[in-house]
């Protein structure tokens, strides 16, 4: 288990804080239904707006594969994978790898990439449909803690149930109060959030080995 970001080369946003300064409670109500006004509604319930661009994810990808040492043909699970767009990244880099996704969102699933729509399943992290060890590496990118505490623990304890080996977990997290502060004033899907040190913690009470970082406001 270590602290590394394999996310480096995902583009930092400069999140405009004021765009949800006044979000209210059936602003958290509509962004946490993951439907569309999540992905491609306002700002204020979520990403306004979920397109494919290959400086998203290309070197990502590109980079979890070498740091993994992933065969052409590794088997990979995506967790929270949205519309697909890692998938798809995965996908061509690697044409022989065997890749799944899943996620709670049913708009994502219909709205899907189409060359990977067929992999991808809708359903939730905390009970993955999928055998024990079935996964070379498996992947959870700003999810896990889009769950209450005790079901975001299932869905770790889940994560690294179906993985062989490999996983990489990233999660809302804070080192400081200005990050604490800005933290609550951007995120409206979190359900989970803790300093680093706790999260740390967590991933060791509930079993964890896998690799992990940080999302900070």
């Amino acid at each position: 288990m270590a602290e590394v970001n394999l996310i480096k080369f995902y583009p930092r946003s400069n999140k405009p804080v004021e765009t949800r300064a006044t979000v209210n409670n059936l602003d958290l109500e509509i962004a946490r239904k993951f439907g569309k006004d999540y992905f491609d509604g306002d700002r204020r319930h979520g990403y306004g707006g979920y397109y494919y661009h290959p400086r998203f994810w290309t070197e990502t990808v590109s980079y979890l594969r070498d740091y993994y040492k992933l065969s052409e043909n590794a088997s990979i699970l995506d967790v929270g994978c949205g519309k697909g767009f890692m998938l798809h990244d995965f996908k061509l880099l690697m044409p022989q790898a065997t890749i799944a996704g899943i996620d709670i969102s049913e708009y994502a699933y219909e709205n899907a990439m189409a060359d990977v729509k067929p992999y991808i399943k809708v359903g939730n992290t905390k009970t993955l449909p999928f055998p024990n060890k079935s996964f070379d590496l498996v992947t959870a990118i700003n999810t896990v803690h889009n769950l209450p505490l005790d079901k975001c623990k299932q869905a770790i304890r889940e994560i690294q149930r179906v993985s062989r080996l490999n996983a990489f977990i990233v999660v809302d997290a804070w080192r400081n109060d200005e990050e604490r502060e800005r933290h609550f004033k951007w995120v409206v899907t979190c359900l989970t959030a803790m300093h680093v040190n706790d999260w740390k913690d967590l991933f060791k009470e509930v079993g964890y080995t896998g690799d992990y970082y940080w999302t900070f406001s």
